[in-house]
């Protein structure tokens, strides 16, 4: 059992506690160049508890934006993965996830334009709310 140090008042107060953990080490030849990391929501006060989320930290640069494009594009249908290549629309973008990630991160229109689309399926409501602010700003 996993217990948080510091007494019940940690636990008691805290409106927001999540559970981060490594579950896989991203490697590019036998150097470690990030972490696949899994974060449980423990508690929550202020919205549905319980969600998990997964995604990759790459050391010095963050969070890869690249890669969960990759993930959810896999996901939702957009990219094809047919083995270790990734394809979208027909093309291949990379033999591997990395490889991928980096033909997104050299051509910025394609990587816009499919995170753009996942946008599209996994926000439906965001792009009435766009459509609703520019015509907000046109009245104005």
């Amino acid at each position: 059992p996993e217990t948080t140090t510091g007494g019940r008042a940690l636990k008691f107060y805290a409106s927001v506690r999540l559970d981060i953990r490594r579950i896989g080490a991203i490697k590019k030849g036998d150097e470690i160049v990030g972490n696949q990391t899994r974060v449980k929501v423990v508690k929550n006060k202020v919205s549905p508890p319980f969600k998990l989320a997964e995604f990759e930290i790459l050391y010095g640069h963050g969070i890869s934006v690249e890669g969960e494009i990759i993930d959810l594009g896999v996901q939702n249908g957009l990219i094809q993965k047919s083995g270790s290549w990734y394809s979208y629309q027909g093309e291949r973008i990379g033999q591997g996830k990395d490889n991928a990630r980096n033909f997104l991160l050299e051509n910025e229109s394609i990587s816009n334009e499919l995170r753009d689309n996942v946008r599209k399926i996994m926000l439906p409501d965001s792009e009435d709310a766009e459509h609703d602010e520019e015509s907000e700003d046109d009245q104005n």
